[in-house]
């Protein structure tokens, strides 16, 4: 007979440190900003986050070997463009559909989570300095529903 063991969920969670970015900017000049403001490197990635067959979310990364810390800046929307398949006044019209990466923070433009030991907030305080950002604050992880969407 063979013993099974099992190993907790909190030993593959993730310590990452999350903060919400408000901004009208577009998503490669938000990273430049970033990088030049804190001295990053963000770069794009080739390959975006797939949600699901029909929804994809480019992201910048930047692994800081010096500090040991790995940054991600994700776009909270994407949006798929489509037809509309109705008859009438309308047809084949163009219509988008929006989709959220972090569905319970719509409002939230950019998500920059930031995987090191250190906590972030020496860069959330920078980030709250910056006149393209309009405003910048932590979000509690452990509380959102569609966390899993942040694991890759």
């Amino acid at each position: 007979m063979s013993a099974i063991h099992k190993i907790s969920e909190d030993f593959y969670e993730s310590t990452y440190d999350l903060i919400a970015i408000h901004s009208s900017l577009e998503d490669y000049t938000i990273a430049y900003v970033i990088n030049k403001y804190l001295n990053s490197k963000l770069s794009r990635n080739n390959i975006d986050l797939d949600i699901s067959k029909n929804v994809s979310f480019p992201f910048f990364e930047w692994k800081d070997e010096l500090n040991d810390a790995s940054w991600t800046l994700m776009t909270n929307t994407s949006k798929k463009r489509g037809t509309n398949k109705q008859e009438g006044l309308f047809n084949n019209e163009l219509v988008f559909t929006t989709h959220y990466l972090v569905p319970e923070y719509k409002e939230v433009d950019y998500f920059l989570k930031i995987e090191q030991e250190l906590k972030a907030q020496h860069i959330l305080k920078k980030l709250l300095t910056l006149p393209e950002i309009v405003t910048a604050y932590s979000i509690e992880v452990t509380k959102l529903k569609s966390k899993n969407n942040l694991i890759f």
